[in-house]
């Protein structure tokens, strides 16, 4: 069974806007804490310790993040491919589903820039929590 990793996320004053709730482009920071989280404790790496590009970004809003909510950030790794690592997200602000997202990381060579397989130790860490949302086994560290 997968293991969906959970982050949670404090709300700061400053991710609040004019509307009173989570600016839109914050929920991309709080997608970006939540696979720092996933590389640190699922990996031991910080993320100035890989080299990934971010290639895809999608995220799908279904309400508003206010200051009151409490957020958690749950994570699950699709299949690998040789070089793409992509991410599923759901943004929980309590109870309620606020955005579900999905991201696709890109290993590349730091000095050409160019794409590069998936280190092996990273594919055997990422693997514990490869699958799909809905399908946790609840023994994330979050």
């Amino acid at each position: 069974m997968t293991t969906v990793y959970r982050h949670p996320v404090a709300v700061r004053l400053r991710d609040i806007d004019f509307m009173n709730h989570v600016n839109n482009a914050v929920y991309a920071t709080y997608l970006e804490q939540a696979r720092a989280g996933l590389f640190r404790d699922g990996l031991g790496l910080e993320l100035d310790a890989i080299d990934t590009v971010l290639a895809t970004l999608e995220i799908q809003y279904r309400r508003p993040i206010t200051a009151a909510d409490s957020v958690v950030v749950h994570l699950a790794v699709e299949p690998l491919g040789t070089s793409s690592i992509p991410m599923a997200y759901e943004i929980h602000a309590g109870d309620e589903l606020a955005a579900s997202a999905r991201t696709v990381q890109v290993v590349i060579d730091a000095e050409t820039g160019e794409s590069r397989p998936i280190p092996a130790e990273w594919r055997e860490g990422l693997a514990a929590y490869t699958g799909a949302l809905g399908e946790d086994d609840d023994r994330s560290p979050c």
